[in-house]
């Protein structure tokens, strides 16, 4: 007999007047692993951790947490779970520990016993001298950090990581993605949402694409990356410009290897697609004080998640892929 999943959803529609977010999403995670939820914006990863978390009731469908239903058996199911959103849900105006400790006491633990947790989950996050300053001192990355120690206080079975790494620099971004490695190997259930290709290939064992409120493949990272061509933003950098500094301000939303030509004057940045991407790519750039002559997004043959997507938009409206990477129906 297999395990029961830690996550389980059957048909979940979700619609906002005469938008429809999630328009029947099947997905099963299994207990303790690591699972990418990967998608443009809008695709429906927020509807969906939130209609998980028991912060939104779907309109149809069915969803599980460790065996309970998230509508009829919601406390329950609080009661297991983490969530780290995309912004940081901390007070401002307290201290580190301070809130690790009240975010404590309201998962009803012991004033002792959040006391005790707190100081624990501030030495695991490296959080010990930021510990005593007000959080509207911290940076991205701390903020970050705590938000994920925040999350575990509760000692929770699933945690929930959507886009954990929104608007944090390379550092950040990569010491972000070493505490996720940890809490994996810990033996936590993670869903991670990401519009990162590069993000879930380093962190999820499996990840499901999703598109209009619906999952449109699933499979491990090299089947999903095996299966199609993608695209890459090609950026002209003018004469004189860094290669090295440029390369680092664009890594952050690189999917993959950048790439520089011979004379350095042109990258080749392989990209998950999304609006107003290369106007972000160039702001960074100037940021970095790297001047550019143009950027532009080129269809190659090598892989992003955004192909993905639009190939699997012309093919059944969903598909899993086998241990050899060919497409099986679902069931």
């Amino acid at each position: 007999m297999s395990e029961a999943p830690a996550i389980l959803a059957e048909g979940l529609v979700k619609t906002y007047g005469t938008t429809t977010a999630l328009a029947g999403l099947d997905l099963t995670v299994p207990a303790g692993t690591v699972y990418g939820l990967l998608g443009p914006n809008g695709a429906g990863k927020t509807t969906a951790v939130r209609v998980f978390s028991t912060l939104l009731r779907p309109n149809r469908g069915r969803a599980q947490v460790l065996g309970h239903d998230v509508v009829t058996e919601a406390t329950q199911v609080r009661r297991m779970i983490g969530l780290t959103g995309q912004y940081a849900a901390l007070d401002e105006y307290l201290t580190g520990r301070a809130n690790l400790v009240m975010i404590g006491q309201l998962s009803r633990l012991t004033a002792d016993a959040a006391r005790r947790r707190a100081d624990e989950m501030l030495e695991r996050f490296d959080l010990t001298e930021a510990a005593g300053r007000a959080v509207k001192t911290y940076s991205g990355g701390i903020r970050r950090r705590l938000d994920l120690a925040a999350s575990l206080i509760g000692y929770p079975s699933v945690l929930f990581l959507d886009e954990p790494t929104t608007g944090l620099d390379p550092n950040a971004r990569a010491m972000t993605w070493e505490i996720v490695r940890g809490l994996a190997d810990s033996g936590t259930t993670l869903l991670l949402t990401t519009q990162y290709l590069d993000e879930a290939d380093q962190l999820a064992g499996r990840i499901a694409v999703i598109d209009g409120g619906t999952v449109i493949a699933e499979g491990t990272p090299d089947q999903l990356k095996s299966s199609v061509g993608g695209e890459h933003l090609e950026v002209a950098l003018a004469g004189g410009a860094n290669v090295e500094a440029a390369i680092v301000a664009v890594k952050p939303y690189a999917a993959g290897s950048i790439q520089a030509d011979e004379d350095g004057r042109r990258l080749s940045v392989p990209v998950v697609a999304a609006e107003g991407l290369t106007t972000r790519v160039v702001r960074a750039l100037d940021r970095a004080g790297v001047p550019v002559r143009s950027a532009r997004i080129a269809a190659t043959r090598s892989m992003s998640a955004a192909s993905v997507g639009r190939t699997c938009r012309v093919c059944p409206p969903a598909r899993r892929l086998s241990s050899s990477g060919r497409p099986v129906a679902i069931s």
